[in-house]
């Protein structure tokens, strides 16, 4: 099981691949959403703000369900999806990653990875 520092490292990293994605890219898909991260084994949750510019800082939350956006992985696969040991649409498939979002927002997030 990883630990509450090698989660924000991983968030992080998503955070950091996100900012390589071409800007007029992003502001073409991207519309402004809170997203939150809830790593159940951990009792933990990280919110953050998705826009045209990237990602804001993730910080823990207490209320991870206001989110906009709502993802829940172990804190083992959100480290091996943030470096790449882990296919999102593989672990959504067996349901490792759960993602709760509108399917417009669902199909943003698609174009962007």
């Amino acid at each position: 099981m990883a630990n509450e520092e090698e989660c924000r490292a991983a968030l992080d990293k998503i955070a950091e691949r996100l900012a390589e994605v071409d800007a007029d890219k992003l502001a073409r898909h991207v519309v402004e959403r809170t997203i939150s991260c809830r790593v159940p084994d951990l009792g933990l949750a990280f919110r953050t703000r998705l826009h045209a510019g990237g990602l804001d800082p993730f910080e823990t939350t207490d209320d991870p369900r206001s989110a906009q956006v709502r993802l829940t992985a172990s804190s083992d696969d959100l480290v091996a999806l943030a470096y790449d040991e882990l296919n999102p649409a593989k672990a959504w498939a067996a349901g490792r990653l759960k993602i709760e979002a509108s399917i417009f927002d669902l199909l943003r997030l698609r174009k962007l990875m």
